[in-house]
């Protein structure tokens, strides 16, 4: 076989992935006991999904461990599977019913239910084509979906247990509330918007104090209707006179109390708030303080409802018009809110209105306005499954990478409120609770089960009615890691794998799914679901800047394989992905990691050339040049700071290992200090360098196959290793001890110093490509110029020296010089560049540099613009800073070095 001229990694993906699966390259194997379990579970996407840059984040750092520990010599599973993700894929199959003009409502349930199901199988679940492109090896045939018949039992198994030990109840509850989907969804489906609003001050007057009034100041006076006090702080002391009396409602009339409470801040607005618990979080925990009464006066669909109000509607002069609040009865939030701001100001309560700009929760999925409803659903008492899971973590069972994250989960867990588990949908696990005729609730695996409960319940045979709604879909995937593996069924799978290795995802979740699995694991496997958790960042553009597709700074990861090949994506992550910030993405990124992929081609046509090829039997410990002993040592140091990286989950280590051994030290060193060898009459030290460098090229397919496994195998297949397809199950490289490895190492160090150092002063004196130099040595010991005399020929070409001589006496003017331990390196350059020329120019590079370091160092020495300014630019300008620095101590360097 003979490396074409570039790789070509469209054709070559496509090829080595079908011949993975088909040779089953990514199964594990309960059954193999003679290896030790890892196992890693997918966060799994959501069957509506397509491949996103955080997808790609998450999916290439699991594939890297993953690939890395079968090459460890793992049975390692990493479980593939999809979310059934109730709502996105309701409004997808909906938005497709309504352009052939139908709807659920006038489908029915059932017919619906089989609509979405016909939609899964032949559109959803794309995402796993996806994945494939970007080359990760999950155990297909093992994956599952939350809703197959598997999951679903477990669902219920949960459901009944849960009931049964009193931790899953019905409750009426502040939730928040889709008004168009009309739902409620999990906080995660919630994304807070910053909008321009106002701020209305309204006036109460206070209850038998003639002419005195208590201003409040609201975002909603559409919700006054349904106010039940008016909280004011115990420490204010313009209002503690007021705590115990009460103010009517302009426009209801009704009659409610001052309370004082801690929740009221006296810094902001008057200081004096009105409670309104059924339609704010805040004013609910407000209401159960203070014992008060909930009242709605919005429905379902967000419009007014005077059905809790109608009795409390009293006609009181100047202040309330019972015709008036029953004209507002179904509107619109908004509308009402206009109509009821127009009545204040017309009956003079309305003090003034300030522009207010201000945070208000939008559906994720949708855009409507979120509505906090009082309303009756389903509820698990988290706070009681919380307690072992801040457990597993506090006794280290559990361990967050980084560990700041522990104070993240411990704050949540510690202050947990009730979870609602129960949605308005039709897609999704329905609840496993049927009503008889008088409402009493039978929870069951079945309907025949909960019918044996209600006849024996009644003494009778009645009908029964099954709870209209479904699961969140977070109690499901909250179940992921046991019940895949086929819980509550004892299966190999379960007593193997469970629990799992490492969890690999983003801090947005922690609370959502991370925290669930937790305790669910915890409650119903009696042990931990896995036992670290490596939390990475999100993924942003290189200025920092969220990925958003308003800001039109998003990026396709299917493009960029496309465009560059999956390999330059995934080492692209890799290298990004520091433990504890945020990946900076952008196309040139990419662009500039595909050239790695391209070095390494380029690297493997020249072994090609230089006839260099697999060698059976070769043992690293016979070398004895000094150039073999040295890549063979470097090599070994490789292999060591890549597996201690991948090892603390440094990704970007475990890549800037790999590029700096491969890049530097096996490209641009080893292969261009070996052509004169390759070339050299010397046969049998030709023979040895070419097996060092088959064996070292061997090595680095194994060290990049994790990350790169594309290029890697073909590489690997063509030189002889091993069977195309075969590099995924090679085992990871070693470090082999060897004898005698300072002297090389010193020897071939001290040789590629001086080289650079003499590259060094040819580019800072601006010396033609073209334009060969003499080099002499001053004060160099005997074993430097022995050294440099062998190396001749490496250094002449490397380095464009025509000669390299030892310097007698003093040093000549006209020079330029650099300093190589105890001896100098002498360039005369009289004739070759006119160094008075050079000089000025130098001294004028290094006057700009200096003036502009200084610029910004008075940038970021103003506390102003470091108080305003974005972090991002704040980063921006202290790197900045950095490299000017840099730049002014080269141009120093550069004019020492002029004699």
């Amino acid at each position: 076989m003979t490396l074409s001229k570039t790789f070509d990694p469209t054709s070559t993906e496509k090829r080595l992935y079908a011949l993975w699966e088909h040779n089953k390259a990514f199964s594990a194997n309960p059954e193999n006991t003679q290896k030790p379990p890892f196992s890693i579970m997918i966060p799994p996407p959501n069957v509506t999904g397509t491949l996103h840059m955080g997808h790609a984040l998450t999916m290439t750092l699991q594939d890297t461990l993953i690939r890395w520990k079968r090459m460890q010599g793992f049975d390692a599973l990493w479980q593939p599977g999809t979310d059934h993700a109730g709502i996105a894929t309701q409004m997808v199959v909906e938005r497709s019913l309504s352009s052939e003009g139908l709807s659920r409502q006038s489908m029915g349930r059932e017919a619906f239910t089989k609509r979405v199901w016909q939609w899964k199988e032949e559109s959803g679940g794309g995402i796993t084509k996806q994945l494939r492109r970007l080359g990760a090896s999950l155990d297909w045939p093992r994956e599952r979906f939350t809703m197959d018949e598997g999951l679903s039992r477990a669902v219920k198994e949960v459901f009944v247990a849960l009931y049964n030990q009193k931790l899953i109840y019905r409750d009426n509850r502040l939730v928040n509330w889709d008004p168009v989907f009309k739902s409620a969804i999990s906080d995660l489906e919630v994304e807070n918007k910053e909008v321009n609003g106002s701020l209305w001050y309204i006036r109460y007057p206070v209850d038998g104090l003639i002419d005195t009034t208590l201003t409040v100041a609201t975002t909603r006076p559409e919700t006054m209707l349904g106010d039940v006090a008016v909280a004011v702080n115990p420490e204010d002391e313009r209002y503690r006179h007021l705590v115990g009396k009460q103010v009517r409602l302009p426009l209801t009339g009704r009659l409610v109390p001052v309370v004082a409470d801690a929740y009221s801040d006296p810094e902001k607005g008057t200081g004096a708030v009105k409670i309104t618990p059924a339609h704010d979080f805040n004013d609910f925990e407000v209401g159960q303080r203070h014992q008060l009464p909930m009242i709605s006066v919005l429905d379902a669909e967000a419009r007014i409802t005077l059905d809790e109000i109608k009795e409390d509607l009293q006609a009181v002069a100047g202040l309330a018009d019972p015709a008036f609040v029953n004209g507002l009865n179904g509107l619109s939030r908004e509308d009402a809110r206009k109509a009821i701001v127009a009545e204040l100001d017309s009956l003079g309560y309305l003090e003034k209105i300030e522009p207010h700009r201000h945070q208000v929760p939008h559906a994720e999925r949708g855009g409507a306005v979120i509505e906090p409803f009082l309303t009756t659903q389903w509820y698990c008492d988290a706070a009681k499954l919380a307690g072992p899971a801040v457990e597993a973590v506090e006794d280290g069972r559990i361990t967050f990478i980084p560990k700041q994250w522990e104070n993240t989960f411990f704050a949540w867990m510690r202050d947990i409120q009730p979870w609602c588990i129960s949605r308005q949908l039709w897609w999704g696990h329905r609840i496993p609770a049927w009503y008889g005729p008088d409402g009493h609730v039978f929870v069951a695996h079945d309907e025949a089960e909960a019918q044996t409960q209600a006849d024996k319940h009644y003494g009778c045979a009645v009908a029964l009615t099954q709870d209209e709604d479904v699961l969140d879909t977070w109690f499901s995937s909250g179940l992921w890691p046991f019940s895949t593996l086929g819980w509550p069924d004892k299966t190999p799978e379960l007593e193997r794998y469970y629990p799992t290795s490492v969890l690999v995802t983003g801090f947005d979740i922690i609370f959502f799914w991370v925290a669930r699995m937790i305790m669910m694991g915890q409650h119903f496997m009696n042990d931990v679901p896995f036992k670290d958790i490596f939390i990475h960042g999100l993924v942003r553009d290189e200025r920092g800047q969220k990925m958003s597709k308003s800001k039109g700074n998003g990026i396709d990861p299917l493009e960029l394989i496309d465009d560059y090949g999956a390999d330059a994506l995934r080492f692209t992550i890799c290298s990004l992905t520091g433990v504890g910030r945020d990946v900076k993405l952008g196309r040139k990124k990419v662009e500039d990691y595909r050239t790695f992929v391209t070095k390494l081609w380029n690297a493997a046509r020249f072994c090609e050339m230089n006839e260099i090829r697999a060698v059976e039997g070769f043992k690293p410990e016979t070398v004895q040049s000094a150039l073999g002993i040295w890549l063979l040592s470097e090599t070994s140091k490789a292999v060591e700071d890549a597996t201690k990286a991948l090892e603390s989950y440094r990704f970007d280590e475990y890549a800037l290992t790999c590029y700096r051994f491969v890049r530097g030290c096996f490209c641009d060193w080893f292969l261009e200090l070996a052509k004169p060898v390759f070339a050299s009459e010397n046969q049998d030290e030709a023979r040895e360098i070419r097996h060092v460098a088959a064996h070292v090229l061997g090595q680095i397919l194994r060290l990049l196959q994790p990350v790169m496994p594309f290029v890697t195998d073909d590489l690997w297949h063509a030189f002889g290793f091993g069977e195309e397809g075969s590099l995924i199950s090679q085992s990871w490289p070693e470090p082999v001890q060897l004898s005698q490895t300072d002297n090389a190492r010193a020897e071939c160090e001290q040789m590629i110093r001086l080289i650079s150092e003499i590259r060094a002063v040819r580019s800072e004196m601006n010396i033609p490509p073209s334009q060969k130099v003499p080099v002499f040595l001053k004060d160099a010991s005997t074993e430097i110029t022995e050294r440099a005399q062998r190396w001749q020929e490496a250094i002449g070409r490397l380095a464009r020296v025509s000669e390299i001589d030892i310097l007698e006496g003093e040093l000549p003017q006209g020079c330029a010089q650099a300093i190589l331990e105890e001896a100098t390196l002498v360039l005369p350059l009289e004739g070759i560049i006119d160094l008075s020329t050079e000089r000025k120019r130098l001294q004028k590079e290094l006057t700009k540099a200096e003036e502009e370091e200084a610029k910004t160092v008075k940038k970021l020495s103003n506390e102003n613009f470091i108080a305003r300014a974005n972090p991002e630019v704040v980063q921006e300008m202290k790197d900045r800073l950095a490299t000017q620095k840099e730049e002014c101590a080269r141009l120093k360097t550069a004019l020492a070095r002029i004699i």
